[in-house]
């Protein structure tokens, strides 16, 4: 069990205020984010052989999907408020020891009950990436800060694209049980690695718990910037959910005709997106971030359309070519958005960014909802031409946010 004491927490790293963001550092942010997140989304990929394993029926189902997701949205209103008030690094460190319980006994999980507590409890501890995040930003330099949110992104990115291929790969090979015991000896190194490395950060507010969640609603009402971007990344997370979500089902069909281990293949294509994750940090840096999430947005769309042709294609081949482009132009966008989205709000009042943070992924962690619950119905409906239609929607919204100019919304 990786340790939690004052005095292993205290032993090594300097103060948030002298400590310096270095190429290693960044490394062991992004690599963090990026194994945490995998939790997340992994067992959207597992609900098969959990549900005929534990004998969980149609209805519950959906549940073991969307446990650690209920249970990070939690986290992120409930828990990630608290990087305003308590001691940072110690608070980080005892959310991922309580990850690392949660996914072992995930692993020996008796029941549907007790592997549906512990995946929730699992998800609430996994938003310590909402807490790790801005430390990061705190310690570039404002000029670079869109560097290093862009190069930590790109590691999250990359672990939201490779949960699914991954659990699949060890479900397919070893069955569901050993992923979450993988996930727990993963997690309880990186729990030792950041109590040893991460500089202390001790927040200047000294409100009570009760007043940090309410004033939640009032840092949303107050800060136009905050709106804005938690918008437009709604708005890009919804259609990347209903690309993601559907995409499994339109590549099962004719002229794909993949099986699951070839949809796991085609995911890791999709991963290549997040490599120009750090370029839009930089554009930001630059001061280039309002033409740069106009170019992710029209690059949204743009591959949306491309999904769609790639759909009506009957050569298996160039479908599955122009497929995979759609998927890297859509993950190039999103993660574009996402990454200007969050310089800004770093740039924010720095007393209050834990809470900010908070909002502002807890809020587009809404759209990405309603993406994942409007493709079931578009692929009913419209099939896949629908699904593409609706995500270029959402696409085009977010452009119109973009044109209208930088009014309140």
């Amino acid at each position: 069990m990786p340790p939690t004491n004052d005095v292993l927490v205290s032993r090594r790293g300097a103060d948030l205020a002298t400590a310096e963001i270095t190429r290693p550092l960044i490394l062991l942010f992004s690599t963090a984010v990026g194994v945490i997140v995998t939790n997340l989304f992994a067992p959207q990929t597992l609900v098969g052989p959990i549900a005929a394993s534990l004998g969980i029926g149609a209805d519950g189902s959906g549940l073991v999907a969307t446990a650690t997701l209920l249970g990070y949205a939690a986290g992120l209103f409930l828990l990630v408020p608290l990087a305003d008030l308590a001691e940072n690094r110690r608070l980080i460190v005892r959310q991922l020891t309580a990850a690392t319980l949660a996914a072992g006994l995930a692993a020996l999980a008796p029941s549907a009950a007790s592997l549906l507590a512990l995946l929730f409890v699992l998800g609430a501890a996994c938003s310590a990436i909402q807490i790790l995040v801005p430390i990061a930003a705190a310690m570039a330099p404002a000029e670079e800060r869109g560097r290093v949110i862009g190069d930590v992104m790109s590691g999250l990115m990359i672990g939201i694209l490779l949960a699914r291929p991954i659990a699949s790969f060890i479900a397919g090979s070893y069955g569901w049980r050993p992923f979450f015991g993988t996930s727990a000896c993963a997690m309880a190194g990186l729990t030792l690695v950041l109590a040893w490395r991460l500089p202390r950060r001790q927040p200047a507010t000294r409100a009570s718990y009760p007043a940090l969640i309410a004033s939640l609603w009032h840092l949303l009402c107050r800060e136009p910037v905050l709106r804005r971007r938690a918008w437009t990344a709604s708005l890009a997370m919804a259609a990347f959910s209903l690309f993601w979500t559907a995409i499994a089902l339109r590549l099962a069909r004719p002229p794909f005709g993949l099986a699951q281990h070839g949809i796991a293949l085609f995911a890791l294509v999709g991963a290549g997106g997040a490599v120009v994750t750090p370029i839009f940090g930089r554009w930001g840096d630059r001061g280039w971030t309002r033409p740069a999430t106009i170019g992710a947005h029209l690059t949204m769309i743009a591959s949306l359309a491309i999904a769609a042709w790639a759909g009506a294609l009957d050569a298996r081949l160039p479908a599955l070519a122009l497929m995979g482009l759609a998927a890297v132009l859509l993950d190039v966008g999103v993660t574009g958005d996402q990454t200007l989205g969050r310089r800004e709000i770093n740039l924010l009042n720095p007393e209050a960014r834990g809470r900010l943070n908070g909002l502002f992924v807890g809020l587009f962690f809404v759209g990405g909802a309603v993406g994942s619950s409007v493709a079931g119905f578009a692929i009913d409906r419209g099939g896949w031409p629908l699904v593409c239609a609706i995500g270029a929607g959402f696409g085009l919204l977010a452009l119109l946010t973009d044109l209208v100019g930088r009014r309140q919304i």
